[in-house]
């Protein structure tokens, strides 16, 4: 399954927006825009439903309700809705949760409504507050949705939203781990990359193997000079990624991860999780560390790792970069431009815009056609400063 629409009111910058996706999308827009904030709404139902998750703790760990709800709010309420779809397009899901704060006592935030539809029936699977939530406010601190014994008639929903996956890998997360090892962090939190060498080595051997020779032949596209792609474990028990230098040297070393460049260990990471990831990945800002000739072709790189695999995921990604867009297989269709307000953020499909859509049919690309609607007003002052 895959998300096909997205509606979102009061949520952080979005004041109330709906996004059709497709297979992937790219958010572009400048700082402080909100395409993090964007793509936390994501995040934020995989946190629901999470093992050691829940409604509460997804919240508290943003700060709160007054936190994540949008400064130009009309209302004290918060809504999130995806429609879901099956292989091929079919409607499967509607899923719908609004949230509101307790007005007295603790202030928690409780359930206003919770609505699960399955489209190919007439009446709601689901529907909340109930009669039994009328007697027990406490009931309304938890989704059904994150309770194993109620969402049995909906686990697909579940399912899926366990399944998203947020990627923003820090190289030097993964080439200094003793800096962060105080930081209690699991496998399914991971962001930065600071248990990616953990998760590598808990694979299974034969599925890792064959990862590894699809990332080396793409590697040694990108790093010619490198090769034979492996891991091991030290005498502590720690895990390595390691890869053969190939110089002058006859019988060169192999390089371990602290000793591989931020690009190169970046890019292995992405299409690690590329292969790893089953139904919807968010990967912010992929292009950074990477070389602009690397980056030109990131796009198409991506889809086709992931049109690899047996089921390919729905991949959104966010970012600033021109190369990255230079991509012409991009379409307007996958584009999404955020555009600040004073106090919301608009989101508009490039292939709603009239400008754009000519830009493009005239044969610009898309960084050309949709870049310069998303650079910040004041930007050309900044060379006047002093």
């Amino acid at each position: 399954m895959r998300i096909r629409k997205v509606h979102l009111e009061n949520w952080k910058n979005f004041l109330e927006v709906d996004i059709e996706l497709g297979a992937r999308a790219f958010f572009v827009g400048p700082n402080a825009a909100g395409k993090s904030n964007l793509l936390d709404a994501f995040r934020f139902m995989a946190d629901i439903v999470k093992p050691g998750g829940g409604l509460q703790r997804a919240i508290t760990s943003r700060g709160g309700m007054q936190k994540i709800r949008c400064l130009g709010a009309r209302s004290s309420t918060i809504v999130l809705e995806f429609e879901l779809v099956k292989a091929g397009g079919k409607p499967a899901w509607t899923y719908h949760l609004e949230l509101r704060q307790e007005r007295s006592g603790l202030k928690r935030c409780l359930v206003a409504t919770e609505r699960v539809k399955r489209e190919e029936q007439t009446a709601d699977v689901l529907i909340r507050p109930d009669a039994e939530d009328g007697e027990d406010d406490l009931r309304l601190t938890q989704t059904n949705l994150e309770q194993i014994s109620s969402n049995g008639d909906f686990r697909e929903i579940y399912d899926l939203f366990n399944s998203f996956r947020y990627l923003h890998i820090v190289p030097q997360v993964i080439k200094n781990p003793d800096i962060f090892a105080s930081a209690r962090v699991s496998v399914e939190d991971d962001v930065f990359g600071l248990k990616f060498l953990e998760q590598v080595a808990k694979t299974n051997a034969g599925v890792r193997r064959s990862r590894f020779t699809k990332i080396e032949r793409l590697l040694k596209i990108a790093v010619p000079q490198l090769g034979d792609l492996t891991d091991s474990i030290d005498e502590m028990g720690v895990p390595h990624l390691e890869l053969r230098l190939e110089n002058w040297r006859p019988n060169a070393g192999k390089q371990i991860e602290s000793q591989l460049s931020d690009g190169t260990l970046r890019l292995i990471g992405i299409l690690w999780t590329i292969l790893d990831t089953k139904d919807l990945l968010m990967l912010e800002e992929p292009e950074l560390s990477l070389h602009p000739g690397i980056v030109s072709r990131l796009a198409p790189l991506i889809y086709r790792v992931n049109k690899s695999k047996k089921e390919p995921s729905q991949i959104l990604i966010s970012t600033h970069s021109p190369d990255l867009l230079s991509d012409r297989g991009i379409g307007a269709n996958e584009i999404f431009i955020l555009c600040p307000e004073k106090t919301r953020t608009l989101v508009k499909a490039a292939k709603d815009i009239k400008e754009v859509r000519v830009l493009l049919e005239q044969g610009l690309s898309p960084a050309e056609a949709v870049l310069p609607m998303s650079a910040p007003a004041m930007a050309d002052q900044l060379s006047l400063f002093e």
